[in-house]
């Protein structure tokens, strides 16, 4: 049987010296850490670009929507195709 002397001994952890750090955490790694900021502001502008396309997408169809019946026909339109004209390029309608 071993017997200890100090509780230091005992215990296998030891605490570290100030300013050093025991985690082996990925996101710690400097380049790990720069690809999910990179990461989140990738998401940040591609959401802000998703809302600017789609407010000016609807900015165009409340535009449409204000013309007449007979505007729209000088367009090559009919009030129930807006839709699909604004968003033709995104969805196969």
């Amino acid at each position: 049987m071993m017997t200890y002397q100090t509780a230091s001994e005992h215990f296998a952890a030891r605490i570290p010296a100030r300013g050093q750090s025991i985690s082996t955490a990925p996101f710690l790694n400097a380049r790990a850490g720069l690809a999910q900021i990179t990461g989140l502001f990738s998401a940040i502008s591609d959401y802000l670009i998703k809302m600017s396309e789609a407010s000016a997408r609807v900015k165009t169809i409340e535009a449409l929507h204000a013309k007449s019946d007979g505007e729209l026909a000088q367009m090559g339109l009919k009030r129930e195709d807006i839709a699909r004209h604004v968003f033709k390029d995104m969805y196969y309608i």
